[in-house]
Protein backbone atom coordinates (compact mmCIF):
# COMPACT_ATOMS: atom_id res chain seq x y z
CA UNK A 1 0.00 0.00 0.00
CA UNK A 2 1.56 3.18 -1.38
CA UNK A 3 0.50 6.83 -0.30
CA UNK A 4 0.98 10.09 -0.15
CA UNK A 5 1.33 12.95 2.27
CA UNK A 6 -1.84 14.42 1.18
CA UNK A 7 -4.77 13.08 2.96
CA UNK A 8 -5.99 11.03 0.24
CA UNK A 9 -5.42 7.59 2.64
CA UNK A 10 -7.79 9.03 4.99
CA UNK A 11 -10.17 10.03 2.74
CA UNK A 12 -10.64 6.56 1.04
CA UNK A 13 -10.84 5.00 4.88
CA UNK A 14 -13.43 7.48 5.32
CA UNK A 15 -15.64 6.30 2.20
CA UNK A 16 -15.08 2.64 2.82
CA UNK A 17 -16.36 3.47 6.31
CA UNK A 18 -19.03 5.25 5.40
CA UNK A 19 -20.02 2.61 2.98
CA UNK A 20 -20.07 -0.22 5.49
CA UNK A 21 -22.17 2.34 8.42
CA UNK A 22 -25.21 3.12 5.30
CA UNK A 23 -25.01 -1.10 4.26
CA UNK A 24 -25.22 -1.80 7.76
CA UNK A 25 -27.93 0.90 8.45
CA UNK A 26 -29.95 0.10 5.94
CA UNK A 27 -30.07 -3.22 4.81
CA UNK A 28 -32.22 -6.14 6.85
CA UNK A 29 -29.56 -8.79 6.49
CA UNK A 30 -26.97 -7.27 7.50
CA UNK A 31 -25.02 -9.47 9.62
CA UNK A 32 -24.87 -11.71 6.83
CA UNK A 33 -23.17 -8.79 4.24
CA UNK A 34 -19.09 -8.19 4.27
CA UNK A 35 -18.12 -5.06 3.12
CA UNK A 36 -14.60 -4.19 1.55
CA UNK A 37 -13.98 -2.45 5.08
CA UNK A 38 -14.76 -5.52 6.97
CA UNK A 39 -12.08 -7.46 4.42
CA UNK A 40 -9.60 -5.14 5.13
CA UNK A 41 -9.66 -5.21 9.02
CA UNK A 42 -10.01 -8.90 8.94
CA UNK A 43 -6.28 -10.20 9.83
CA UNK A 44 -7.38 -13.59 8.15
CA UNK A 45 -8.41 -12.22 4.68
CA UNK A 46 -6.25 -9.22 4.18
CA UNK A 47 -2.66 -8.48 4.95
CA UNK A 48 -1.64 -4.94 4.86
CA UNK A 49 1.94 -4.39 4.03
CA UNK A 50 3.57 -1.32 4.14
CA UNK A 51 6.58 -0.60 1.67
CA UNK A 52 9.09 1.60 2.42
CA UNK A 53 12.74 3.20 1.19
CA UNK A 54 15.12 3.04 4.27
CA UNK A 55 15.17 6.12 4.84
CA UNK A 56 13.49 8.77 7.29
CA UNK A 57 10.76 10.32 5.54
CA UNK A 58 9.46 7.80 3.91
CA UNK A 59 9.66 5.80 7.41
CA UNK A 60 7.59 8.80 8.66
CA UNK A 61 4.83 8.76 5.68
CA UNK A 62 4.51 4.82 6.05
CA UNK A 63 3.93 5.23 9.51
CA UNK A 64 1.77 8.06 9.73
CA UNK A 65 -0.50 5.48 7.27
CA UNK A 66 -0.04 3.15 9.87
CA UNK A 67 -1.24 5.33 12.68
CA UNK A 68 -4.41 5.82 10.27
CA UNK A 69 -4.98 2.53 9.20
CA UNK A 70 -4.81 1.40 12.99
CA UNK A 71 -7.89 4.09 13.88
CA UNK A 72 -9.69 2.31 10.88
CA UNK A 73 -9.30 -0.71 12.69
CA UNK A 74 -7.08 -2.14 10.34
CA UNK A 75 -3.96 -3.58 11.33
CA UNK A 76 -0.97 -4.15 8.95
CA UNK A 77 0.97 -7.15 8.69
CA UNK A 78 4.13 -6.35 8.36
CA UNK A 79 6.42 -3.58 6.55
CA UNK A 80 8.65 -4.26 3.15
CA UNK A 81 11.85 -2.49 3.30
CA UNK A 82 12.87 -1.58 -0.42
CA UNK A 83 16.20 -0.73 -2.11
CA UNK A 84 17.92 -1.26 1.05
CA UNK A 85 21.76 -0.78 -0.14
CA UNK A 86 22.43 -2.23 3.93
CA UNK A 87 21.39 -5.50 2.58
CA UNK A 88 24.03 -5.98 -0.14
CA UNK A 89 27.60 -7.57 1.35
CA UNK A 90 30.77 -5.86 0.29
CA UNK A 91 29.80 -2.58 -0.78
CA UNK A 92 33.38 -0.56 -1.34
CA UNK A 93 32.20 2.89 -2.28
CA UNK A 94 32.79 5.19 0.44
CA UNK A 95 29.33 7.13 -0.09
CA UNK A 96 27.47 4.31 -0.80
CA UNK A 97 29.07 2.64 2.75
CA UNK A 98 27.42 6.08 4.60
CA UNK A 99 24.24 5.75 2.77
CA UNK A 100 23.84 1.73 4.06
CA UNK A 101 25.15 2.51 7.62
CA UNK A 102 22.24 5.35 7.69
CA UNK A 103 20.08 3.12 6.59
CA UNK A 104 20.49 0.59 9.29
CA UNK A 105 19.62 2.92 11.95
CA UNK A 106 15.98 3.64 10.06
CA UNK A 107 15.67 -0.32 9.84
CA UNK A 108 15.90 0.05 13.51
CA UNK A 109 13.70 2.71 14.51
CA UNK A 110 10.82 0.81 12.14
CA UNK A 111 11.53 -2.32 13.90
CA UNK A 112 11.57 -0.29 17.70
CA UNK A 113 8.89 1.60 16.89
CA UNK A 114 6.14 0.38 14.00
CA UNK A 115 6.98 -3.23 12.78
CA UNK A 116 6.06 -6.69 13.55
CA UNK A 117 7.84 -7.50 10.72
CA UNK A 118 9.87 -6.39 8.32
CA UNK A 119 11.13 -8.26 5.21
CA UNK A 120 13.81 -6.30 2.95
CA UNK A 121 14.71 -6.34 -0.82
CA UNK A 122 18.04 -5.18 -1.47
CA UNK A 123 18.95 -2.62 -4.24
CA UNK A 124 19.10 -4.16 -7.35
CA UNK A 125 20.90 -2.17 -10.16
CA UNK A 126 19.37 -4.15 -13.14
CA UNK A 127 17.31 -3.13 -16.45
CA UNK A 128 15.46 -5.70 -15.94
CA UNK A 129 14.09 -5.41 -12.38
CA UNK A 130 11.35 -7.71 -12.13
CA UNK A 131 13.31 -11.38 -13.39
CA UNK A 132 16.47 -9.81 -10.93
CA UNK A 133 13.73 -9.26 -8.26
CA UNK A 134 12.12 -12.69 -8.56
CA UNK A 135 16.10 -14.27 -8.18
CA UNK A 136 16.42 -12.43 -5.02
CA UNK A 137 15.53 -13.65 -1.57
CA UNK A 138 13.61 -11.73 0.46
CA UNK A 139 14.91 -11.36 3.48
CA UNK A 140 13.54 -11.51 6.94
CA UNK A 141 14.60 -8.61 9.38
CA UNK A 142 12.22 -9.34 12.52
CA UNK A 143 11.49 -12.08 14.34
Amino acid sequence: MDTAPTGHTLLLLDTAGSYHRDIMRNNANADRLRTPYMYLQDRTLSKIILVSLPETTPMREAGDLQNDLKRAGIQPYAWLINQSLSMLPGISDPLLKSRASAEIQVIETIKRIYAQRIFGIPFIAEKKLLPALLDTQLSQLSD
